[in-house]
């Protein structure tokens, strides 16, 4: 009979000689072959604008992530207007709509001109039940964009027909358009 300690050693020895022989082997993770492999990181490479992949993020419905990407880019820029409006647009598709307003209102006093920044503090306004601020911040929108943006206008449309039909009739309120800085629009719609 082997001794307890005596097999004890004997695992250990085995368990040893094993991982000392796996570690000599040429396994399967070597370049040799036909195998396919993940490309490695360029770190020469320039970064993609934190701003843009949090844009690209939000237009995916991927929020959370979004929100992390314009974090990122805070880091990188600081915190300008397109961040806080990235943010509160990000926040908004959350449903978190006090978080939003906050830093949509921040981000239309870092820039005052952005047609955008209005209209999407606008949206929140709506979805807050704000209906007379939100009609006054999409004329606004509307003015700085000179009429340009199809979206701005529907969205200053809808604020326009819900405050004349507050209390006769139902407007369908859950097709308001986030307005994208640069190029593009977002639509907010029940997530469900």
């Amino acid at each position: 009979m082997i001794s307890r300690f005596r097999r004890g050693s004997l695992r250990v020895l085995v368990l040893s000689t094993t991982i000392g022989l796996a570690a000599c082997s040429t396994g399967g993770f070597s370049a040799a072959g036909d195998q396919v492999y993940a490309p490695g990181v360029n770190t020469r490479a320039e970064a993609v604008d934190g701003i843009e992949v949090g844009h690209r993020l939000i237009a995916a419905r991927q929020f959370e992530l979004a929100i992390k990407s314009f974090n990122r880019a805070a880091l990188e820029t600081g915190i300008d207007v397109d961040v806080l409006s990235g943010l509160g647009s990000a926040n908004l598709g959350l449903g978190r709509l006090g978080q939003a307003e906050d830093l949509l209102r921040r981000a239309v006093k870092a820039d005052e001109a952005e047609p955008e920044v209005w209209n999407n503090l606008g949206v929140v306004l709506m979805e807050r039940g704000k209906t007379q601020e939100a009609e006054q911040v999409f004329k606004r929108a509307y003015a700085l964009d000179n009429g340009e943006s199809d979206a701005i206008r529907d969205n200053l449309r809808l604020a326009l027909a819900k405050s004349e039909n507050s209390g006769t009739e139902v407007i369908d309120d859950e097709n308001y358009k986030l307005v994208r800085r640069g190029r593009g629009d977002y639509l907010i719609s029940d997530p469900l």
